[in-house]
Parts: C-alpha cells; sequence; structure tokens
C-alpha cells in the first residue's frame, strides 16, 4: 500500500490533513479497513495524534500513517487518549528529515497477551521503596506490601520494576529488576538515555527551559518505560507469543519503511525532537469525531 501511495501524491511534502483527507488516500485506507465508516475513524484517530503533537505536522506524511497501518494490524488504537500506541518525532540524521517512530506501551503488551487465550494472568508494576520485603529469584517468589495511601505511594520513589504471567495451563513466571539494574539497562541500550543526566534532573541541576533537550521517554515517562522493558523482556524470553504479539516486538519502536520493514532508531539527545507523546496535556487534545471536524 504505502509504494502506491506514494505513487499517488508524489514526493512533494503536503499538510498532513491535506494528505490524508485526499482521495486517493482515503480510497486506500478504507480498503484496509473494510468501509468508509471505519476509515473515517481511522483518519479522525491519527488527525488526533497529530494534533495532540504538532511536531509530527514535520514529519514525513507516509512515516505517520505508516505508524497507524502497523497499529491497525495489531487491532490497536493510534488515538492518543487511549495510550496504546505513540508516535514519537525523531530527526533522521542519514535522510535528513523528521520521521515518526511507533512505540507501544506496556498496556498494548498486556491487551496483546490477554487476547492471545494463552494467558490466565498478566500483571506489571513499578514497586516502591519500602514495598520490597523480599524477593527470591531462584524459586521466584516474591512478597511486597503496598503503600496503602496512593497519592503517598504515587509520590514514592522507585525500587525496582516487576512483571509477571501465568498461563491457563497454570505455569507462571516473574521477573523483579531493581531500579539500578533499570537504569543501567537504560544507561547501556538507549543512546537518548544518560544515568548522570537523570540525577541532574533529579536534583533540579537542568533548567526547566533546557528540559526539550533531554525529552527522551526515558526521561519524561522513565517509570513507564520501566515497566514497559520488564514486561516486554519477560514476554519476549519466556512468553508464547501469538502472531499479533511477534510483530508488536517486531515493530515496536521502529520506523515503518514503505515496503512494510522495521528500521530501529534509538536516538542521541539532539535526535529527540519533543517529549514522548504519552506525556501530552490529554486536556490539550481535541477529540475529532468526524472528518467534518478537521481543518
Amino acid at each position: 500500500m504505502s509504494n502506491e501511495i506514494t505513487k499517488s501524491t508524489g514526493n512533494t511534502k503536503i499538510g498532513f490533513t491535506s494528505f490524508i483527507t485526499s482521495n486517493a488516500i482515503t480510497q486506500k485506507i478504507n480498503s484496509i479497513v473494510g468501509n468508509e465508516k471505519d476509515g473515517a475513524k481511522f483518519i479522525a484517530n491519527i488527525v488526533a495524534s497529530v494534533q495532540a503533537n504538532p511536531v509530527l505536522k514535520e514529519c514525513s506524511n507516509q512515516s505517520i500513517l505508516s505508524c497507524a497501518l502497523v497499529a491497525h494490524s495489531l487491532n490497536l488504537s493510534a488515538n492518543p487518549t487511549l495510550g496504546q500506541i505513540y508516535m514519537i518525532p525523531y530527526n533522521n540524521k542519514q535522510t535528513g528529515m523528521k520521521e515518526a517512530q511507533i512505540q507501544l506501551s506496556y498496556k498494548s503488551y498486556i491487551q496483546l497477551a490477554i487476547r492471545s487465550g494463552y494467558y490466565k494472568k498478566i500483571n506489571a508494576l513499578a514497586i516502591k521503596q519500602g514495598e520490597l520485603v523480599k524477593y527470591d529469584p531462584l524459586e521466584e517468589e516474591i512478597e511486597v506490601k503496598l503503600i496503602d495511601d496512593e497519592e503517598e505511594r504515587e509520590k514514592a520513589p522507585i525500587a525496582g520494576f516487576y512483571a509477571m504471567f501465568e498461563y491457563q495451563n497454570g505455569f507462571r513466571k516473574c521477573v523483579y529488576w531493581s531500579n539500578e539494574k533499570m537504569l543501567s539497562f537504560a544507561d547501556k541500550y538507549s543512546q537518548s538515555f544518560s544515568r548522570k543526566v537523570m540525577q541532574d534532573i533529579i536534583d533540579g541541576k537542568v533548567n526547566e527551559k533546557d528540559m526539550w533537550k533531554y525529552s527522551s521517554p526515558w526521561y519524561s515517562q522513565y517509570e513507564m518505560m520501566g515497566i514497559k522493558t520488564v514486561l516486554k523482556n519477560l514476554l519476549s524470553k519466556y512468553g508464547i507469543l501469538s502472531i499479533e504479539m511477534q510483530e508488536a516486538i517486531e515493530k515496536d519502536q521502529a520506523v515503518i519503511n514503505d515496503d512494510g520493514t522495521a528500521v530501529y532508531v534509538d536516538n542521541d539527545n539532539d535526535n529527540y525532537v519533543i517529549a514522548d507523546a504519552e506525556v501530552v496535556d490529554k486536556k490539550e487534545i481535541k477529540e475529532v469525531k468526524s472528518l467534518d471536524e478537521i481543518e
């Protein structure tokens, strides 16, 4: 489909709204999603994402559409209010263009796992300081006493991250990563993250006006990234993966090429141009219910 769309619209960069509402694109979308009504909903969700993150307008139209098509193939919504997938703008230094990278949330992994029918139970969360009583990695047994007060718990520092699943047949697997391990993991594998910078941000040494330079989701949504990382790691190593889950792991945190192949782009600080879409103030998101509302 991507190649056909490129041929239909040419290589000239046009506004995203003009691109997504053109006859050639809407017809192709309708043929993929099944009908005109669902096609209009699909387009409205993409427009809502672009409105929520204005920098997406600077990305190639095709990369934005490709993200949404991957979400559709996984039966997930691109609407940012649902928090299932996010489109993250980044600067591709090789092409000199801004492109949209698809990123699945931990909620999507849980949904896909449950949908597969293999899992009886699945969960992942951050463990706060003072909550962990003990963890036995040999027997994979954990004892936790959660802070009762939700507001107090929200403010408490993170001690680690826990994820577990149980199959329908009773097989159970769990894992706990200390916060130290998660920080080391992010520092090693994410070019956009630095433990030193993270500590400077925590200590208030980074000026508020300079925070845009450190807008990697590892900074802006560390807890959510930690939960997703430990869950994704557990599922990819020990979980039964449905076709949908395999595709999710393959396409997560990638830019999708015209031919459907995935290019993984873990960028340095200069490449990220806006915070993870998950932290966009949802009060600022205008819900688009029909094409008539598109400006």
